[in-house]
């Protein structure tokens, strides 16, 4: 039914596009640190290069450098997004993606 499948993939874009909503309103926020933005921008452009330590075309073990980058800009990220922040990519989402 493509119902069905138009609510999958509505489902599946809202749980990818929450974290990266997330980081791109902490780039665009006045108040975050220099660093801080430096190193989103860093581990994003790193995820969308070809170029990678391990070629994601290797079974297993080609997305595991990709997943360290975005877990270790999520876990620094997560110290400095506010209420505020959350709040401003939820509306996205919510506009982006309904439900």
């Amino acid at each position: 039914d493509e119902g069905v499948l138009k609510k999958i993939l509505l489902r599946a874009g809202r749980v990818i596009a929450k974290p990266a909503l997330g980081g791109f309103e902490l780039i665009m926020d006045n108040s975050t640190p220099p660093q801080v933005r430096i190193s989103i921008i860093g581990a994003l452009t790193y995820l969308i290069v070809p170029l990678d330590l391990i070629p994601d075309f290797i079974p297993a073990s080609g997305f595991s450098d990709d997943l360290v980058a975005l877990t270790a800009v999520i876990s620094l990220w997560q110290h400095h997004i506010t209420p505020e922040i959350k709040s401003r990519a939820r509306y996205k989402l919510d506009k982006w993606f309904p439900l």
